[in-house]
């Protein structure tokens, strides 16, 4: 498919998946989905990571009121779970061949306090994107895009449902390209982890898995 005219429809994520970051290297715009309800079990506030016991979910706790808008879900000191994860990353991907070199990067995340999800979640993706060395143009939607808007509108690609943890549905313009992992021999080819997965093993290198 060719995507340079045309323009994909995301959901935000907590340092999301290979497949969604290629979608911002690809797409000529992106529209982030900002009057959406929040999801649980989602990329919104979870990660995949691989660790010697395989692959492992980070999961950001939020507090939210039912039918809550993502703007407005707030991000819970619950469960120390700023030092679990880092403790989980520096577990995982200590022994990576570029762990240090994106370790001042990232840890801010796990330090720092911020108050809503949506917000932590554009500035990990504006971090990433710079190591990643690609620009997408990222724009949020100025209302929510129903499925008859998208079909109207015959230029975007709707992903918002398409790339989740659980079930996910078919994407022909995503294949998920073999990249060295640390636990590789152990567990086989883990596809389509949190983009971190893909920093750490490969480095600078990482952004010919993205097209």
């Amino acid at each position: 498919m060719d995507t340079a005219c045309r323009t994909a429809l995301l959901s935000t994520t907590y340092f999301g998946p290979v497949q969604w970051y290629q979608k911002l290297h690809r797409y000529a715009e992106v529209r982030m989905e900002v009057h959406e309800h929040f999801v649980k079990q989602s990329y919104r506030n979870r990660c995949l990571i691989s660790t010697t016991q395989g692959v492992q979910a980070l999961t950001v706790p939020v507090a939210h009121d039912r039918g809550c808008g993502i703007r407005d879900v707030r991000i819970s000191d619950h469960g120390n779970w700023r030092h679990l994860h880092w403790n989980a990353l520096c577990s995982a991907y200590g022994d990576s061949p570029f762990f240090e070199f994106y370790a001042d990067d990232l840890a801010p995340f796990f330090e720092r306090r911020w108050t809503f999800l949506y917000d932590f979640n554009e500035e990990i993706t504006a971090t990433v994107c710079r190591l990643l060395d690609i620009r997408p143009r990222i724009v949020g939607t100025d209302q929510y895009m129903t499925a008859e808007m998208v079909e109207a509108d015959g230029a975007t690609d709707d992903f918002r449902e398409v790339i989740r943890p659980k079930h996910p549905l078919v994407d022909s313009g995503f294949e998920a390209k073999r990249y060295y992992q640390v636990f590789e021999q152990k567990h086989g080819f883990l596809p389509n982890l949190s983009i971190l997965d893909l920093l750490m093993n490969e480095g600078n290198e990482s952004i010919f898995y993205l097209w």
